[in-house]
């Protein structure tokens, strides 16, 4: 009886030392490492412990305006920007993370690194929006939106905002600047 209470207690230690640690990169519908589509902001500090993280405020509350929340390596590197749902509420949770460290990697291996073959390979594009400077690449599968600079498109694409881009237009090789994972509950 002893014996078989003892093997019992060396298994339950093993299988819960095999747990799966969360990788602090990886990026999925509704994570990104720790931080999950209904973290709060006042979690941040915890998530983020070994990380700077710097809060702007605006000054004004009855603006609106929602405040940024820029993640940084203690290094300097700038890792992420956390925008909440709700400015000035801790309690707020996080609307969309725009992700600048190239480590932040999808289940598909897609980073800031990516060109817009890789995205196209391996995602379902869902819509392709022309802004002044960048189009973005819009992929509902993982709630992304990557935006890709206008210098990167053939000089005819580059002017004209109310030209309908379709992927086929996009050299294989124009690269992601950054990406977005939104959050927002419509």
């Amino acid at each position: 009886m002893q014996k078989s209470f003892f093997s019992l207690l060396i298994l339950t230690i093993f299988l819960a030392s095999c747990q799966k640690e969360q990788n602090p990169f990886q990026i999925s519908k509704q994570h990104i490492g720790l931080l999950t589509d209904s973290t709060q902001v006042k979690d941040l500090e915890i998530i983020f412990s070994k990380d700077s993280i710097v809060k702007f405020i605006s000054g004004d509350e009855f603006t609106g305006n929602k405040n940024d929340i820029e993640i940084f390596e203690k290094g300097g590197k700038k890792l992420l920007s956390l925008t909440p749902r709700q400015s000035l509420d801790s309690t707020s949770v996080i609307e969309s993370v725009q992700i600048f460290d190239s480590r932040f990697k999808t289940d598909k291996n897609i980073t800031t690194l990516s060109t817009f073959k890789d995205i196209e390979n391996n995602y379902k594009i869902s819509r392709i929006d022309n802004l002044i400077n960048s189009i973005v690449i819009s992929v509902n599968e993982i709630n992304a939106a990557f935006s890709i600079d206008k210098k990167e498109l053939p000089a005819n694409l580059r002017f004209d905002m109310n030209l309908s881009i379709e992927a086929v237009q996009i050299p294989d090789n124009a690269k992601v600047k950054y990406f977005f994972l939104n959050w927002s509950k419509l």
